[in-house]
């Protein structure tokens, strides 16, 4: 009976060796440890034109690891972040058992572009590679390859409006009729300003839990609209996608006034409380201008904007070489003025953001008759109430 428990327990200890012995899958007993790969790539400079867009555009080769098992078994995972940030928050793509992948142009596109990226413009990306057993065992990492990346332009997902123009509709809005949907809009208060080629953004009051559409048109014309891509209503008031001929879009649930852009680009939307100060009039005055500091001044007609659009201002108007001047909401009034983010005179002379009650603003260096673009809907900027830009004439 002894000699039958010492062989039972005898039994009991090989297989809990032996399981044990199994438990770490893909490693043979006679186990040594795998080596880092050495990645490469086959450019290191990458801007390929959108007629290329189904041809590869870079190959990246490793060394083999080592690893004490079939190739087969291998696991190799990509890692793309832009450079700087340190893979916090990358794309990746798995590769099993070779030690080679290649990227169409399309593929970099797409990921350039999602990541926000603007066309033409390089942008520094780090490479990576993360070698494992297929389990993630013994994960050894890469060294780091760094490649210049262009994203090329690629057509809109929702065609541009024929017009260039844009209007916002709806009893969401400050301009319905007694149905709300009045159209003709009034303007300039409900179009929008186009901020590039394929973004339109505006600043609006809106009616909470009420609903509204985009219009190309401002002519009683409904054949045209842009709305959401779901039933009406059943959008996030907060931004969604848009397509042509969409359902009504919901506004948010307190009114107030919002800054909503539009972007054919991406056929996304959002909508945003509006923390700056809306102007419904704009003078300019100062030491850079004709009249100097009197305000209001006797040519300030001259010195009075033009309101283009529900955010945009607009001025044609000769400044004196590295002086000074401010925006004013009510000619006459010193009470309310817009002026720089920072201290006086330290914007930049060509274009920057602006804010209430901001710093006096420094004009350019070059004397001369200058177009003064001031739109409360172009800045992301905390605590700005909009941006403005100087084009010499």
């Amino acid at each position: 009976m002894k000699l039958f428990s010492k062989i039972s327990g005898l039994i009991v200890i090989i297989s809990l060796l032996t399981f044990a012995a199994c438990d770490k899958k893909d490693v043979p007993a006679t186990h040594h440890e795998g080596t880092a790969s050495v990645l490469s790539s086959s450019s290191a400079n990458i801007a390929p034109l959108p007629a290329d867009s189904n041809n590869t555009a870079l190959t990246l080769n490793w060394t083999n690891p080592q690893y004490d098992t079939d190739t087969t078994n291998y696991k190799f995972v990509i890692e793309m972040d832009s450079t700087g940030k340190n893979f916090a928050k990358p794309d990746t793509r798995t590769v099993m058992g070779k030690l080679t992948t290649s990227f169409i142009a399309k593929e970099l596109n797409t990921l350039l572009l999602n990541r926000g990226y603007v066309f033409n413009v390089p942008v520094d990306m780090d490479v990576r590679l993360k070698a494992s057993y297929g389990n993630n065992n013994e994960l050894k990492l890469s060294n780091v390859v760094k490649i210049k990346m262009t994203p090329y332009k690629i057509p809109p997902k929702i065609a541009l409006p024929a017009s260039g123009r844009l209007f916002i509709v709806g009893n969401g809005t400050a301009g319905g009729d007694a149905t709300g949907w009045n159209n003709p809009m009034p303007v300039p208060s409900q179009e929008f300003s186009r901020l590039d080629e394929t973004t339109w953004g505006g600043v609006f009051q809106l009616t909470g839990g009420k609903s509204y559409l985009l219009l190309p048109t401002n002519n009683n014309v409904w054949d045209i609209k842009y709305g959401g891509t779901g039933a009406n209503n059943t959008n996030n008031v907060d931004g969604d996608n848009f397509k042509i001929g969409g359902g009504d879009l919901k506004t948010p649930p307190t009114s107030g006034m919002y800054k909503i852009i539009f972007d054919f680009q991406q056929g996304k939307f959002t909508v945003t409380p509006y923390t700056g100060t809306l102007a419904s009039a704009l003078v300019i005055v100062g030491d850079a201008t004709p009249d100097g500091w009197t305000n209001p001044g006797p040519a300030l007609p001259s010195q009075t904007f033009t309101r283009v659009n529900s955010s945009l201002y607009e001025l044609t108007i000769p400044l004196n070489a590295g002086k000074s001047y401010l925006l004013l909401p009510v000619a006459g009034s010193w009470t309310d003025k817009y002026g720089g983010m920072g201290a006086n005179n330290t914007n930049n002379v060509n274009g920057d953001d602006f804010k209430f009650n901001g710093g006096d603003i420094k004009a350019p260096v070059v004397a001369g008759t200058y177009k003064i673009s001031v739109n409360f809907a172009a800045s992301n900027v905390a605590g700005a109430s909009g941006r403005f830009t100087l084009v010499k004439q």
